[in-house]
């Protein structure tokens, strides 16, 4: 899908503006806990470790009040606090604290996510990195990056083969084995293979540092503003069969047709 840059709708001003509210919401929440002695996380899995903490839960109680306001007829699917049906035909993903574990180590690479889908998929995103003023936005028109330095325009790299390439992915351990291996056939031949960054992948990927990015295990509102942003600069996105990817499962980001193509010859082992 190549990136929608037409002047946006009164509609899709309205989205937008409730989604700048929300960020804004959510940066308050999460910032007061960063990095502060006062972080006491929680586990929410009986058998391993899955990390919650209370700037997660104030951070999505934050932006659903303002839901709840201003646009009640939606639906919305958030981390936390699950599914709140609505009757638009829009709903509201909502990741609170993608990438808690960063959170909990004070490292400046999770993200709150704020998508909005209709039928059909994503139509828009926010990736915004409090800790840094980075709100990497896109869909319904804009694709840019919104900082204290200033506002400049998304566009993803082109013209980069899979050996000049830089694939990134959260974990080294991808998926199930069959998944492990089938990222290691392309993670074997990019120049550059780096691991950690979460949600904030997908925004460098947005802005043409980072070629691909390839994940496992994902549920929507992992990748449903991720999808919106890197669309909305250029970039494909796809599961790993080439099919959508905002129901979760597998993910397949990269920065231009051609090097989507070559990467998801490997992962389907053509």
């Amino acid at each position: 899908m190549t990136a929608n840059r037409s002047e946006p709708t009164d509609e899709a001003k309205r989205i937008m503006a409730v989604a700048h509210r929300l960020a804004d919401a959510a940066r308050v929440q999460t910032l007061s806990l960063f990095r502060s002695p006062l972080l006491r996380p929680d586990n929410k899995s009986a058998t391993g470790f899955d990390p919650v903490t209370e700037a997660d839960r104030a951070s999505e109680r934050a932006m659903r009040a303002i839901l709840a306001t201003e646009r009640p007829e939606d639906a919305i699917l958030g981390e936390e606090y699950g599914v709140q049906n609505g009757r638009s035909g829009l709903t509201w993903i909502l990741d609170p604290i993608d990438g808690t574990r960063a959170f909990m180590a004070g490292a400046p690479s999770w993200g709150v996510l704020i998508g909005v889908s209709d039928a059909q998929g994503p139509i828009y995103g926010i990736v915004d990195q409090p800790h840094l003023d980075e709100r990497f936005e896109g869909g319904l028109g804009p694709a840019r990056l919104i900082s204290g330095r200033g506002t400049v325009r998304l566009c993803s790299r082109r013209g980069v083969a899979l050996e000049q390439a830089t694939l990134m992915t959260t974990y080294p351990e991808v998926g199930d084995p069959g998944e492990q291996a089938a990222f290691l056939r392309v993670a074997s031949r990019a120049r550059l293979v780096r691991y950690g960054l979460d949600c904030y992948a997908y925004a460098l990927l947005a802005a043409g540092h980072v070629d691909l990015v390839i994940e496992a295990g994902l549920q929507p509102y992992d990748v449903a503003a991720p999808i919106a942003v890197v669309q909305a600069a250029g970039g494909v996105v796809s599961d790993w069969q080439g099919g959508p990817a905002h129901g979760g499962g597998t993910i397949l980001a990269a920065g231009s047709p051609e090097l989507h193509a070559e990467a998801l010859a490997l992962l389907k082992g053509d």
